[in-house]
């Protein structure tokens, strides 16, 4: 009997939808640079400008749009660039938040919301500051912009700072939240690999480099990406998706029957972070993995170590519990029938 083939990883990436394939393709076949002066660069340069306003009118953005190689470039250019002296970044970021800003002050987390006192003291020190928080929690789906967004941004720029929300695991399936700055990563919600986007609120919250992007990045633009990422956002959120509102809840609740669902406040419904009674989450790999199923043990760039998850820890997860825990991550092409397959195969392994 043939193995399942069901993918469970799509926080890591997901599948590029079919119209972001066919736009890449559209791209791909307007070969031209759209920084050169003639009339094939002229085209290629029109066909990215289109893409700009599209990604900015399906996300209803006002503000400004520069296309990256992915969400990693986009925290380094709104980190690393932002007009402000310090970095303030959650305990719980993504690792590609603490790479680009390593020396930033990290404000602890508490019951899955940012400590907001904490967040007050470290405000008041000297020099303007950028904040870092993430929508969306890449390993445990914890939403830390789900209710607080607002509140969260008033109180940075109330101190005269900055707020950058890291949005590559919620942008395309909600709304964005109120910031000065967002991330978002084209493949993670079905667009191409290799194309993100770094919004801004308004140019001169951050210093320009040269270069192409209206001077704020360098490298030829990605124009095959950006239709495919302006095709993808197009497509619609979760409300397209394969699998309903309900029978998500009732996943979670069936994971839940066989293990403990981790949820340190407010949960999407993509992203589940579960421990398994017993077995490691090395080993439910390893098992899951031989029935057919791909998920992971937290971010794809942090899955391959044996440290304890630093995000885990951040959101006060025991040793034992983190060491048991596994993410399981639906998309757009997730059916009920593979939701159905993996709570089977989980119950069946944690009998």
């Amino acid at each position: 009997m043939a193995l399942p083939n069901i993918y469970l990883d799509h926080a890591a990436t997901t599948p590029m939808m079919p119209c972001a394939r066919d736009a890449w393709l559209e791209g791909a076949a307007i070969w031209a640079n759209p920084s050169s002066p003639h009339a094939a660069g002229r085209g290629a340069r029109a066909a990215l400008e289109d893409a700009r306003a599209r990604v900015k009118a399906a996300l209803d953005w006002q503000g400004e749009v520069i296309f990256t190689s992915g969400a990693s470039e986009a925290l380094a250019l709104g980190l690393g660039r932002a007009k402000a002296e310090r970095r303030l970044v959650s305990a719980v970021e993504h690792d590609a938040v603490f790479r680009a800003a390593p020396d930033a002050q990290v404000i602890p987390v508490r019951e899955g919301e940012v400590d907001r006192e904490a967040l007050a003291a470290a405000l008041a020190g000297a020099g303007r500051a950028v904040v870092a928080v993430q929508s969306v929690n890449s390993e445990t789906g914890t939403a830390l912009l789900s209710y607080a967004d607002n509140l969260l941004a008033e109180q940075v720029r109330e101190s005269g700072g900055l707020f950058l929300a890291d949005c590559s695991q919620s942008a395309g399936k909600s709304a964005l939240p109120d910031a000065d700055m967002v991330v978002l990563s084209a493949h993670k919600l079905g667009g191409p690999i290799g194309i993100g986007a770094l919004l801004v609120r308004d140019f001169a919250m951050i210093e320009p480099s040269g270069g192409q992007e209206r001077g704020y990045r360098a490298g030829t633009e990605n124009l095959p990406g950006a239709l495919g990422f302006a095709a993808a956002l197009e497509a619609g959120g979760v409300e397209s998706w394969a699998t309903s509102a309900e029978q998500r809840f009732d996943f979670r609740n069936r994971l839940s029957e066989h293990g403990e669902v981790i949820q340190p406040g407010v949960q999407c419904w993509h992203i589940f972070a579960v421990a398994a009674p017993k077995i490691s989450a090395t080993a439910m790999l390893i098992r899951m993995d031989a029935k057919g199923f791909a998920i992971s043990a937290g971010s794809a760039c942090s899955s391959g170590t044996l440290k304890q998850s630093r995000v885990l820890q951040g959101f006060g997860i025991d040793p034992d519990t983190a060491k048991r825990t596994v993410r399981i991550s639906l998309g757009w092409s997730t059916t009920p029938d593979e939701l159905d397959a993996f709570a089977q195969a989980w119950a069946e392994v944690n009998a």
